[in-house]
């Protein structure tokens, strides 16, 4: 034993005078050491070469690569530190880090009559974990309410299918750069609830050019596509009108609160003791109409309902109905031509000719304005 323990001595003084320590140069050497030969030697090496023995030991007890050699190398450098050797401090253990939450699914709903469209964003955590967030956005004020929190995969399935049962609006899977686009311009267009505070910090990466129209995200090459078959058949405006029938556009007509007295006209109207032909009756009512399209259909209004059908038309694509889709996509094209009327547009007669019939029931007593107000809930309200 005593031949090995001065054999090894020997080797580490010689390794003192190299240019640096060799732990893994070592550590073959020192492995064929007893146990006790190898702790009996380090022991002495520490003793006799105090200060000295500190960066070859701590180079052993940290890169030797056999963990008997490291456990030794630490046990020297603990008797160095017992007999008053002021050890080096000790490296930071790695820590494995948290990678911060990011955005893996999304799902968006249909666009309600007044402009709100929920929307659900799924996170997950560097652990594991996932998290849901759950938001209605409208065009014009912002968000309007936030719930969610952590949910188990088993929970999130349920909720999915339950989404896709009870859905009285469409729901598509959405790309979550488009999510992530749709939260950053609803931030930009009023203040958020309170509840969207613990939310904010998930949305930055998401949410660099609030400033941005809304792109189609993966579907944008085929919505391009959509847009130049609709370019290409001028009469599908002719059908615009036909979208109002859907179950999806159900809540889609002017709100009948702007049109209160144009709504009181039209029953004058109808109600006149004055004897005239159907066709002036007809003509009266379509006088009032234009009138209301006239003063309700200027260009932000225009591109507010044009940017509805944009995003329907690309909810009808994902939904697999092509001629509803490109309906949809013509009629906003043609209520961004400021060289077009709406007076011609079927879809904006009909939706102020719904508002209209609302706004008479309203005037008549047979509905309150609040159950078909059209005006959209703002944050908190």
């Amino acid at each position: 034993m005593e031949a090995a323990v001065s054999a090894c001595l020997a080797r580490l003084e010689a390794s003192l005078g190299e240019s640096g320590p060799a732990p893994e140069a070592l550590d073959k050497e020192l492995s064929a050491l007893s146990p006790q030969s190898l702790d009996a030697a380090l022991r002495e090496f520490a003793q006799s070469r105090r200060a000295d023995a500190l960066p070859l030991l701590t180079a052993l007890a940290e890169r030797a690569p056999r963990k008997e050699v490291r456990k030794a190398a630490r046990r020297a450098l603990y008797r160095l530190g017992q007999s008053g050797v002021e050890l080096p401090p000790s490296a930071p253990r790695a820590m494995v880090e948290r990678q911060p939450d990011r955005p893996a699914r999304a799902w968006v709903s249909g666009i309600d009559g007044s402009g709100s469209r929920a929307l659900w964003i799924l996170f997950e955590g560097g652990y594991g974990q996932i998290s849901l967030c759950s938001v209605v956005l409208n065009d014009q004020t912002g968000i309007v309410s936030v719930t969610g929190g952590g949910i188990s995969k088993k929970r999130l399935a349920a909720e999915l299918q339950a989404m896709r049962e009870r859905q009285t609006f469409p729901w598509v899977d959405a790309p979550v750069d488009l999510a992530g686009r749709l939260v950053a311009e609803a931030l930009s267009l009023g203040p958020a609830p309170a509840e969207f505070a613990p939310w904010r910090r998930y949305f930055p990466a998401l949410s660099d050019h609030p400033e941005s129209h809304l792109e189609l995200g993966t579907h944008h090459q085929e919505m391009e596509r959509l847009g130049e078959e609709a370019r290409q058949d001028p009469t599908l405006v002719d059908h615009s009108a036909e979208l109002l029938d859907l179950p999806d556009l159900a809540g889609w007509f002017l709100d009948p609160d702007s049109a209160q007295s144009d709504a009181v006209n039209l029953l004058e109207a109808r109600e006149s003791r004055i004897v005239v032909s159907d066709q002036i009756k007809a003509e009266r009512e379509a006088g009032i109409t234009d009138r209301v399209i006239d003063r309700e259909f200027g260009p932000d209004a225009r591109a507010r309902w044009a940017r509805r059908l944009l995003e329907m038309a690309w909810i009808f694509h994902a939904t697999e109905r092509p001629r509803e889709a490109k309906i949809a996509y013509a009629t906003a094209l043609s209520l961004q031509d400021p060289e077009k009327s709406p007076r011609l547009l079927p879809f904006a007669r009909t939706l102020v000719q719904r508002g209209l019939e609302l706004a008479t029931r309203v005037a008549l007593g047979q509905m309150s304005a609040k159950e078909v107000t059209r005006n959209p809930q703002r944050a908190g309200s």
